[in-house]
């Protein structure tokens, strides 16, 4: 053993450059892993921190105690508390003080007249409690609403919207209110709550922008008097609280509201970073296992050399091994530190992009420092075992030999395999996604189909190179000659080295044809089911944005250009027991501007106790016309409705609609979410457009889109998701662009006697250079295509087993531009890597290169 490990140590000294880049793929690898984690838990200490210090005034909160949680999201809708509690409960013995919580969706406007927040993260509005512990806001500057149109704002809003106390603007509750900056106010020591924007208003407004009547709100916030814990407050309000309303801890309250931002935000960022770290770490496998593989084949006459003098299988093995670990180790060590550095920069940069990273130290635990520690080493470990028991197999007789000849190319059993698996692959796919719908085993085809591509690497590099380098040979000659034969002499070693580049090529086709596929579904879905001319929305996602007044509709109805306008909105109801989003709207109208597919029985005349639903919806709840529906509401009030009408498509009108007058007794703050136009014939786009943009200016003056205008944003954060993506995936073409040098580079030391010859008989260093970089770029365009190839099967795959798990239509699409850019960026990197190696094979002096042994 110790002779190995002297051995190993002897080795590392005299050939470090040898795994510069086996240390650089472990370092990248390791430092995004632990950054990751290290952020992850920062943030959620942050947070944790942040909410309990703002509510560390609230000791219990008495809300609803039943939510309806609809499919897609996380956190439901309860029903308001009466505000008449407040009396009751101040007088429970250990309540010093007792306050009213009324929340609602508010957006301001800011000074340039965009609305501020909405892409995501609530915009919220409310009343201003004047219990500065119960209240979670603390007053910075200016000072609490006084009366109407009077709110407080937060600082980090007021910077984004560039407001400052005096300013006037317009508040959408959705209807648009007009409000007066009169104070700053800060959240658990923080300018905000990330990107949560907060407007505090009177009681009185609050109760009449945000609530369907007086008298109600979303949670009564109590604190405790002296000596009384959280718990036991709880305990003494919980008798005298009515049925269907509960109270829980403000430790309780808390918590929840940061699991509500782990569960939307931190674990869905933090699971896409993991991730990508796992394919960096994949891609870096690949680079590593080259590395290996190629350091044991040049020291093919050294190891025999050494079980010629008496060494084991196992020393041999456990040399290379030892130079493994202390490879891993090193660089893991080094990534650790990097991804503490890379957390501390993100920590820095959130704020400068404007996501306020909350203050305090970085928190380092022990698993965020020894899971990336143990993958790097694992990884490392892993991918040199297999060079590692080819080098301990090396017989004695091997001295004698001049070279080794990779056979892989040629090798039946690897083409027989490889065709097996790829085989199986599509036959496990296409039953996932087409015969028996099922994410796990389209899930399984995928991994079945990358072990295939990787199976099969060597058989096809050898057909593909001769296919991509055949122009060589008439472009440049000799040269490109030399290439195309340099790429071809070890078909293991080519497909080892464009393993890890097309993995990453294809992961990035795969969000590339997803993306393009969700734009196309979208296209599809407006053209469609969107018969109107112009529609009106407040462009978000996520939980932003507050939505359109529900008396725009009428509004845009009465302009002579518009023949029908129809606003739809939100409800919710549980229906069989489940949560399930209900359109609000006039049916007929909707009837006229949307394409519902076959419909059976009547739109007309559903009234306060009729119903609509999808043909879907029907077969699923058992209901024909004329059936019996029972619809729970967040009031706790339980209506029985007649299902007048089954329609073919839901895809923009949901799959229940109710009219406005059924949806009124339950409603809490009304909104609508979109409002569709069709124009009177005769009126041009242009003209109907600017009639409809100046009746909406006085509603908060919302954005007027065509229909495609309208698709083109509905599917804007497809492309905010794809530019995250490609800058994650930048890490793992580095790694990949990496491998292709380091391999390289050991090729030519391999080659050097070679290289000398060529120089020798008349081949110039430019010449040099050129066929180095050549065969660089056949390396990277054999990775490049295939991972193209296995990109597009991939996101098909995706597309179809979404298509299968959704109500919706999903639309499959290639986009050639994108992918285009994608295999140039492939080839560009090819020609990247080759440029240290190609100056470093020219520098080599002739004589000494033609005397290597």
């Amino acid at each position: 053993m110790n002779a190995s490990v002297r051995l190993s140590a002897s080795s590392l000294r005299a050939h470090k450059r040898r795994f510069a880049g086996t240390f650089l793929a472990v370092f990248l690898g390791v430092a995004f892993l632990a950054g990751t984690l290290v952020m992850g838990d920062t943030l959620r200490a942050s947070f944790d921190t942040m909410f309990g210090n703002a509510t560390s005034g609230t000791d219990a909160v008495v809300r609803s105690a039943d939510a309806i949680t609809t499919p897609g999201e996380s956190e439901g809708v309860r029903e308001p508390v009466a505000t008449d509690l407040v009396g009751t409960i101040e007088k429970v013995p250990g309540v010093a003080a007792a306050a009213p919580n009324i929340q609602g969706a508010g957006q301001l406007i800011g000074k340039n007249g965009d609305p501020i927040g909405g892409q995501g993260p609530p915009t919220l509005a409310g009343n201003w409690i004047s219990d500065p512990e119960l209240n979670a806001y603390r007053l910075a500057d200016g000072h609490a609403p006084r009366g109407p149109g009077e709110v407080v704002i937060d600082r980090g809003t007021a910077e984004r919207g560039d407001l400052k106390i005096g300013d006037t603007t317009t508040l959408r509750t959705p209807d648009p209110v007009k409000v007066t900056v009169v104070g700053l106010a800060t959240f658990g020591g923080e300018d905000g709550m990330a990107q949560v924007t907060f407007t505090g208003m009177t009681r009185a407004d609050a109760e009449k922008y945000l609530t369907a009547a007086p008298g109600e709100a979303a949670t009564i916030q109590v604190r405790a008097g002296p000596g009384v814990s959280q718990q036991e407050l709880v305990d003494e309000l919980t008798p005298v609280l009515p049925k269907g309303v509960e109270a829980i801890t403000g430790q309780e309250s808390a918590e929840e509201n940061t699991d509500m931002i782990s569960s939307q935000f931190l674990s869905v960022f933090t699971t896409l970073l993991l991730v990508f770290s796992g394919v960096a770490l994949l891609v870096a496998t690949f680079s590593i296992h080259n590395t290996f593989a190629i350091v044991v084949a040049q020291r093919t006459r050294e190891n025999a050399l050494l079980r010629a003098l008496g060494a084991s299988r196992r020393q041999v093995t456990v040399a290379t091994l030892v130079e493994a670990s202390a490879v891993a180790v090193i660089a893991s060590a080094a990534g650790l530190a990097g991804g503490i550095g890379i957390a501390a920069g993100l920590q820095a940069l959130f704020p400068a992009i404007g996501f306020p990273f909350p203050d305090g130290d970085l928190v380092i635990s022990g698993l965020s420092m020894a899971l990336p520690l143990a993958v790097g080493v694992v990884v490392c470990l892993g991918s040199a075992l297999l060079p590692a028991v080819r080098a301990g197999r090396t017989a004695p007789l091997a001295a004698l030999r001049e070279t080794a000849v990779d056979t892989s190319g040629a090798s039946r059993t690897r083409a027989v395999t490889g065709l097996a698996l790829i085989a199986l692959a599509l036959g496990v796919t296409l039953t996932g996604v087409l015969a028996s719908p099922s994410i796990w085993l389209a899930a399984t085809g995928a991994v079945l189909a990358l072990i295939a591509f990787v199976v099969l690497g060597p058989v096809a590099s050898t057909t593909a190179v001769r296919v991509l380098g055949g122009p060589l040979d008439r472009l440049r000659g000799v040269t490109g000659g030399l290439a195309r034969r340099n790429a071809l002499r070890s078909p293991k070693r080519t497909a080892a080295t464009a393993s890890a580049l097309m993995i990453g090529v294809a992961v990035v086709s795969l969000f590339t044809v997803f993306g393009a596929s969700l734009k196309a579904t979208m296209d599809q879905t407006v053209a469609r089911s969107f018969a109107g001319d112009v529609a009106i929305s407040t462009p978000s996602f996520g939980a932003g944005g507050s939505g359109l007044s529900p008396r725009l509709a009428d509004a845009v109805q009465r302009l002579p250009e518009v023949d029908t306008a129809v606003g739809l909105g939100r409800g919710v109801a549980e229906v069989d027991g489940k949560g399930r989003a209900l359109t609000v709207t006039d049916p007929v109208a909707l009837e006229r501007t949307f394409d519902l597919g076959e419909i059976r029985g009547s739109m007309n005349g559903l009234g306060a106790d009729g119903i609509a639903i999808t043909e879907n919806e029907a077969g699923k709840q058992h209901l024909k016309t004329g059936d019996k529906a029972r619809l729970t509401f967040t009031d706790g009030r339980t209506q029985t409705f007649t299902v007048r009408a089954v329609y073919g498509r839901s895809e923009l009108a949901g799959d229940y609609v109710i009219t406005r007058d059924a949806w009124a007794p339950h409603r809490t703050q009304d909104a609508d979410t979109l409002v569709a136009v069709s124009f009177k014939d005769g009126v041009g786009t242009d003209d109907g457009k600017a009639a409809v943009e100046k009746a909406a200016a006085q509603y908060g003056n919302p954005e007027v889109q065509t229909r495609d205008e309208y698709a083109q944003s509905a599917a804007g954060g497809i492309d905010m998701m794809l530019t995250l993506v490609y800058a994650l995936l930048a890490l793992a073409v580095l790694i990949a662009l990496l491998g292709i040098a380091n391999t390289l580079t050991l090729a030519i030391h391999e080659r050097t006697r070679e290289l000398g010859l060529l120089r020798a008989v008349g081949q110039t260093r430019s010449q040099l250079r050129a066929m180095v970089r050549w065969e660089s770029i056949l390396v990277a365009a054999f990775g490049t295509v295939g991972g193209l190839a296995l990109g597009a099967f991939l996101g098909w795959v995706l597309v179809e087993a979404s298509d299968g798990a959704s109500d919706s239509a999903f639309a499959f699409a290639v986009p050639p531009l994108q992918l285009t850019v994608v295999a140039l960026v492939g080839l560009t990197a090819g020609a990247l890597a080759g440029l240290r190696p190609a100056r470093r094979a020219a520098r080599l002096d002739v004589l000494r290169a033609i005397a290597t042994e």
